[in-house]
């Protein structure tokens, strides 16, 4: 039986998606944004006006599987149906008509970083942190990773990527990402209110507005996300994406700059 790892629900114009595998910290597996896509693509269905797109747990995710990627007999092959799934989840949510609202309640790190950014208004407890954790693997950032330097600025996005800050939600706030930092207990609350203004909103002239302004950013995002896919598959079977890799998972630091290997 599959593993529910993605929950649905729709009402009233609002359809809320619930990344649902919090106690292995809503890691991004090819089951889990799988079953994403197929929510994001319902909501589209249900004509939703506003699509919410949260976590349970600790984390907002901790980004790509990497237990998975240890494990995989051809991880080029894995991490690059990965990438382009996730990548479909991203351009499926830039695209829709409908109002995305990010609910980060906790840490997004690697791509659960871009995939809590690509919402439209992203709301964030005052305890939620983001991080691109990519290089530190020896990989290079997807999900949509790039597209942040339309939001954080070229400098800021390069000083997250190359020196693995951690991005607080005040951070996030004051350079533009976050649209409200609130306290953990009062998230929900204002969640609702925000959403709830969003569904008794205009669609069209929502839906427009969002349109201009994606496009004005970035009218094609998905050539950048197909970039994306094609650098973190190469890295992935080098000698550092492999020891990157290995590493994470026998919890030590990485030797770097080994002889070139294959994974």
């Amino acid at each position: 039986m599959t593993q529910n790892l993605v929950r649905y629900e729709y009402d009233a114009g609002a359809a809320r998606i619930t990344l649902a595998d919090g106690e292995r910290g809503n890691a991004l597996g090819l089951a889990l944004v799988d079953q994403l896509l197929d929510a994001v693509r319902q909501a589209g269905r249900d004509a939703a006006k506003v699509i919410v797109l949260a976590a349970d747990g600790r984390f907002f995710s901790v980004g790509g599987d990497l237990a998975a990627f240890g494990a995989a007999q051809d991880r080029s092959m894995l991490i690059d149906d990965l990438a382009e799934a996730l990548h479909r989840v991203v351009s499926e949510l830039i695209r829709s008509d409908a109002i995305v609202v990010s609910v980060v309640q906790g840490t997004a790190a690697g791509a659960g970083f871009p995939l809590a950014a690509v919402g439209d208004v992203v709301l964030a407890s005052d305890t939620a942190k983001f991080s691109l954790a990519y290089t530190k693997v020896g990989l290079s950032p997807d999900g949509g990773s790039s597209l942040l330097v339309q939001t954080l600025g070229l400098h800021r996005t390069l000083r997250l990527a190359l020196l693995g800050d951690l991005l607080s939600a005040q951070e996030a706030y004051d350079a533009g990402l976050v649209a409200r930092v609130v306290p953990a207990d009062e998230l929900p609350r204002v969640v609702d209110q925000v959403v709830g203004a969003r569904v008794a909103g205009s669609a069209p002239a929502q839906a427009s507005a969002k349109r201009l302004l994606r496009e004005a950013a970035a009218a094609s995002p998905e050539t950048a996300l197909r970039r994306e896919s094609l650098s973190i598959r190469t890295l992935v079977g080098t000698a550092d994406g492999v020891e990157g890799i290995t590493a994470f998972l026998e919890k030590r630091a990485p030797s770097f700059g080994q002889a070139d290997a294959t994974s």
